[in-house]
């Protein structure tokens, strides 16, 4: 019944019918490929895919990341305009989530994100024993630094993902994460730009949960989610 539901869609999306194929023979694809070039092909299908290429394919969404859609019926449908597509959509809406997730096993971990509109897109891969890896619009983001997961959209330009912060930190402390730190960095990806800038934090910010946020043609650098609720930013920076 789910593959019903999205027979009229995958009609219409070559990409989608060769990303659903790829994802539910995972396993045959990398055996015959091997790991690099199943990646590889992935990561190219998903730096282009449609939000319901990614939900007609089987991955979790923003409602519930461990299961496929529940609710194709809605969100394969065209999600028209309005204010569906200026912010997050979380399903089931028209069009589809703009989060979605894919777990393989207990070693490799996808996600895929979409900026408002459906402008961009930023994918990250996380094979594991490998470091996390990260693309945004096909183009390797961030590869000289250890990345967290998951990383988030601030407005339809800039992807914020959090990285491992400076070793002589003064509070700085070592756990088992993704990330090792427990002071962390901040990458900061401007895609309309196609530049990148990672923030490191100074001896007297203690960014253990830091959060961008867009205030008019301000960026607001939160250390934690004390901070933002209170509305004090350790750091603010001009969009330019």
């Amino acid at each position: 019944m789910q593959d019903e539901q999205w027979r009229e869609w995958l009609g219409r999306s070559p990409l989608g019918l060769d990303l659903l194929a790829r994802w539910r023979g995972a396993g045959d694809y990398r055996r015959l490929l091997g790991a690099e070039a199943y990646r590889q092909q992935m990561v190219e299908l998903l730096s282009r895919a449609a939000p319901r290429d990614c939900a007609a394919a089987g991955f979790g969404c923003t409602r519930r990341n461990d299961r496929a859609c529940r609710g194709p019926e809605i969100c394969s449908q065209e999600p028209g305009a309005g204010p569906v597509g200026e912010g997050r959509r979380e399903g089931p809406v028209p069009g589809a989530c703009d989060a979605f997730y894919g777990y393989y096993g207990d070693d490799l971990r996808i996600q895929v994100g979409f900026a408002a509109r459906d402008r961009h897109r930023a994918v990250f891969w996380a094979d594991s024993p490998a470091p996390v890896r990260l693309w945004v619009d096909g183009v390797p983001v961030g590869t000289e630094h250890l990345l967290a997961t998951p990383g988030y959209w601030v407005g339809d330009r800039f992807f914020v993902v959090d990285a491992s912060g400076p070793d002589d930190h003064p509070a700085q402390r070592y756990v088992l994460s993704d990330l090792v730190t427990t002071i962390v960095s901040l990458l900061i990806h401007d895609a309309e730009e196609s530049s990148t800038h990672l923030l490191v934090p100074r001896p007297d910010e203690l960014w253990t949960d830091p959060r961008v946020e867009r205030h008019g043609d301000v960026l607001h650098v939160y250390p934690d989610r004390a901070a933002r609720e209170a509305g004090r930013p350790d750091r603010t920076l001009p969009v330019t």
